[in-house]
């Protein structure tokens, strides 16, 4: 057999093919060295450098660089995704379900201006009620009442007359409570007279509102009505605030430790932050920072010209201080009213120090000379539009028992 592998012809054969190669090769790369010259590297290299810087500068500023966001606008804001998938759901504010249960003639119709305004300003819906006599509900008209909230689209705000209500009894997500009370007495002196002589509008307007009320109630004397134990003027008609705290229970209208206790601790597990009137701007100022997305500028625009001419500032006419004799009789009618404002006052003090601001401490126990510098110290808001009559019992025994069982 021949060995060709030691053939002349087959090594010259061999010999040229690898020649070919390495001429290609060295065509490739003289090709590619002519290509990308050192001036191609250098750019290069500057376009890598500017992409960094640019990458740096949007980390740094928060947002990409203002030549990038020119060039997104030429060259257009939309991109497909945007013109043909799903809309982007909007993301909620936390909370989104927020419930005001506003106590009469405790300054609720100068927020509720207010919230007017901010629903407008930041576009959360406000629901506000217009009953005003109806804060004790039967089982059924809870049921319906919450459920009727739940289904306002969120972020809202409800506010309403009513004693607080207990969503999770019925298996129903329980909203945020804010609210705002006032010292008891100058909210019952500040009802009194209202009640009879209304506000700037005058007295005889109030006249064709309350038509029902004969001349020897109007204008009776509070002393009189204090002294001589008028209905008015004594208890359950002064246990007013507790009930909005301590909820439907009927028990909650009776004057007593029970409701007490049991509305502070509504409060602490309910109730976001329970201002007091007599601090009103700061009540304002801590709903703003607690309620951002709802509260946001509430306190320039509560200070604002504007805001002032939508309302009145004169006040409740023919308002005047009972006599001391009287007032010490009252106060010691609403002993457990004052338990419960005592409280509320030193939980928005406590949560006024938590956020820094500072408190004007005053001795929790209201003495004798103190109350006759109550119409001083208390900011008179708004008068309400309407306040609310008292209502008849109209809660059944089956829906008591069910309570009782149920607390």
């Amino acid at each position: 057999m021949k060995n060709y592998s030691s053939s002349p012809r087959l090594n010259n054969h061999s010999a040229s093919h690898s020649t070919d190669r390495n001429s290609r090769k060295r065509f490739w790369l003289s090709a590619l060295g002519l290509r990308f010259s050192l001036r191609d590297y250098g750019f290069c290299m500057a376009t890598l450098l500017l992409f960094c810087l640019g990458s740096l500068f949007y980390q740094l500023n928060g947002g990409p660089p203002k030549v990038l966001l020119e060039i997104r606008q030429y060259l257009g804001e939309s991109t497909f995704v945007d013109d043909h998938g799903p809309p982007t759901p909007r993301e909620l504010p936390f909370p989104s379900q927020v419930i005001y249960n506003r106590v009469g003639k405790c300054g609720s119709r100068t927020v509720v201006l207010l919230l007017r305004i901010l629903a407008d300003k930041h576009q959360f819906n406000l629901v506000s009620s217009d009953i005003h006599n109806k804060t004790r509900l039967t089982k059924h008209e809870q049921v319906d009442l919450m459920k009727n909230i739940s289904t306002i689209p969120q972020p809202f705000l409800y506010t309403r007359h009513v004693h607080f209500l207990n969503f999770t009894r019925f298996r129903i997500e329980q909203p945020v409570y804010i609210n705002i009370i006032r010292d008891p007495i100058n909210r019952f002196l500040s009802n009194y007279f209202f009640r009879r002589f209304g506000d700037w509008r005058g007295e005889q307007n109030h006249l064709i509102r309350t038509p029902q009320m004969k001349d020897d109630e109007r204008y009776l004397d509070i002393n009189v009505c204090i002294m001589e134990n008028y209905p008015e003027c004594s208890n359950p008609r002064l246990f007013y605030i507790v009930p909005y705290f301590c909820g439907q229970h009927p028990q909650c209208r009776e004057p007593g430790v029970w409701a007490v206790e049991r509305a502070k601790q509504n409060v602490i597990d309910n109730f976001l932050l329970v201002g007091i009137l007599e601090e009103l701007e700061d009540v304002l100022l801590l709903l703003e920072r607690l309620l951002p997305h709802y509260f946001s500028d509430v306190l320039t625009i509560y200070k604002s010209p504007e805001f002032w001419k939508m309302g009145n500032l004169t006040g409740t006419v023919k308002k005047h201080m009972p006599t001391l004799e009287a007032l010490q009789v009252l106060y010691q009618r609403m002993k457990y009213e004052y338990d419960f404002y005592n409280f509320i006052r030193d939980q928005f003090h406590l949560t006024k120090k938590k956020i820094g601001l500072k408190s004007t401490s005053q001795n929790s126990a209201h003495e004798p000379e103190f109350l006759r510098e109550l119409a001083l110290r208390t900011h008179e808001p708004f008068e309400e539009e309407e306040e609310e009559e008292e209502e008849e019992e109209d809660v059944g025994q089956e829906d008591a028992n069910i309570w009782l069982v149920q607390p």
